[in-house]
């Protein structure tokens, strides 16, 4: 399991990225400042530090400029609503791996840790899920059983994996949006219901394969 260190001080923010990534097989610790996040790279040792920069005590540039003198191999991602490109710049030069500008959606953020771990060698372990007959590559997106490859989107793709993890238990709708479509205003229940039928027809074939609408709570993948 990848090791976290998030360090976040807007407290609502922080715990909805927190669940999220958690939700994705992530193990998070969350600090709210910057002299907390230094402690806690020194005795944690974390596989990747995701870094607000404006924050109380020390800024994320000094968090990061601290790390890098004894430490040139940990991922650091910047997020921030900092936009001009002397910033950019300046988070690139203390050895930032990537920099996500506020407001991010949780898949993208998702997506920039898992590319930064892969550069450094590191990653997630588990990129294969089996149900039934399937098998889903989440690094190619790819959904086979055996004669018929199917490419799904990253939403479809992600979606089906956290179904194939929370295998016979009930996967809430809330969470579903909130994890896969964050902040998009437009979203709506209909149209996960529209996602949930696109899996359903990819796994047809498998007829023992079902995935159960539980009206007002979720959605529930299981095998007979």
């Amino acid at each position: 399991m990848t090791n976290v260190l998030y360090v976040e001080d807007e407290e609502s923010l922080a715990m909805i990225v927190s669940d999220s990534l958690e939700a994705h097989g992530f193990m998070v610790r969350h600090v709210p400042n910057g002299q907390q996040a230094l402690l806690f790279h020194g005795k944690y040792k974390p596989d990747i530090i995701v870094l607000d920069v404006m924050m109380p005590l020390m800024d994320g540039f000094t968090v990061a400029k601290e790390i890098r003198k004894t430490d040139l191999h940990t991922p650091i991602i910047f997020l921030t609503a900092l936009t001009q490109t002397e910033d950019v710049v300046k988070g690139f030069k203390l050895g930032a791996n990537d920099y996500v500008r506020k407001p991010f959606k949780i898949e993208e953020l998702i997506v920039r840790i898992e590319a930064a771990l892969k550069k450094t060698g590191q990653g997630m372990s588990d990129t294969k899920f089996v149900i039934g007959n399937y098998t889903l590559d989440t690094v190619k997106n790819i959904l086979s059983n055996g004669e018929s490859n199917e490419k799904l989107s990253y939403r479809e793709a992600e979606l089906l994996k956290r179904l194939i993890e929370s295998k016979d238990k009930v996967l809430p709708r809330d969470e579903i949006i909130r994890t896969y479509w964050s902040n998009d205003t437009y979203f709506t229940g209909r149209s996960l219901d529209v996602f949930i039928s696109r899996i359903r027809k990819y796994l047809s074939a498998d007829e023992r394969i079902k995935i159960t609408n539980i009206r007002g709570v979720g959605y529930m993948l299981s095998l007979d």
